[in-house]
């Protein structure tokens, strides 16, 4: 990934491959390597994959909300002369995708979101980790697959550091906060961008109901299920991701 980081003014991100952007937005807990298996495939497919850092725990308190990290998103697709972008995001950054696609929907000519939250919120914050306890976060990092293999050492070494930083501890709370009080099911019905809903049947985050919620609220959905997959389909399962992804995209004419 490292050749295809960029950084530019306040703006760091991957970029690779030419064609319709595709711009993912990563969860809390998720770095840019979540979509290592969507980055490598549809470069080659005839899309501009394009992945920004989220300022997740580098804002304002003020500004650690959904709203504010929707906006800077719109902003950032300004700042890259996109006109009209295809928005993918798991877990927050599905929730983010949603809230920007409410407010700039003349930007979105797609939509695609995993193991989102938007609708049900309790897995934000109940499930933080606690501080201190390397045990329980892994025990927590592990959940949030259907194969706790997937959760290295490494990722969960990134968790436990993120959950004993005070800082970053009051960010994710409030932003767990700001999920809870930007709760969507109202403006779903209105929303009639093509929307792609990929989801774990396993997973224990967000689950398989909240999936059938957003499909049921959003005009134009289309729900495709992962078999023995948890929060994370795109890090589980990424060629059959990327499979149904193509075939959507495909089916749509996007």
């Amino acid at each position: 990934m490292d050749k295809h980081y960029k950084k530019e003014g306040k703006y760091s991100y991957f970029e690779a491959g030419e064609g319709t952007p595709i711009v993912i937005l990563h969860g809390l807990m998720g770095g840019l390597s979540n979509f290592d298996g969507v980055a490598q495939y549809f470069p080659t497919k005839g899309y501009k994959v394009v992945i920004p850092d989220l300022p997740i725990y580098t804002q304002s308190i003020l500004k650690t909300n959904v709203k504010s990290f929707a906006k800077y998103v719109k902003d950032f697709i300004t700042y890259k002369g996109f006109d009209k972008v295809i928005l993918l995001g798991n877990s927050l950054g599905g929730h983010i995708a949603l809230y920007h696609t409410k407010l700039y929907p003349e930007k979105v000519a797609g939509l695609v979101i995993t193991g989102s939250s938007g609708l049900y919120e309790s897995a934000m914050g109940d499930s933080y980790p606690r501080r201190g306890d390397y045990e329980y976060i892994r025990k927590k990092a592990e959940d949030v697959f259907y194969d706790p293999k997937i959760a290295t050492p490494e990722l969960i070494d990134e968790v436990y550091a993120t959950a004993n930083d005070r800082i970053k501890l009051i960010k994710t709370l409030t932003i767990a906060k700001s999920a809870i009080r930007h709760n969507m099911a109202k403006d779903l019905p209105k929303m009639d961008v093509e929307t792609c809903i990929i989801w774990g049947k396993n997973d224990s985050v967000t689950p398989p109901n909240v999936a059938e919620e957003f499909d049921k609220l959003l005009p134009n959905s289309t729900l495709y299920w992962i078999d023995k997959c948890g929060h994370a389909a795109m890090m589980e399962h990424p060629d059959e991701f990327n499979e149904i992804l193509e075939k959507w995209l495909t089916e749509k004419k996007l």
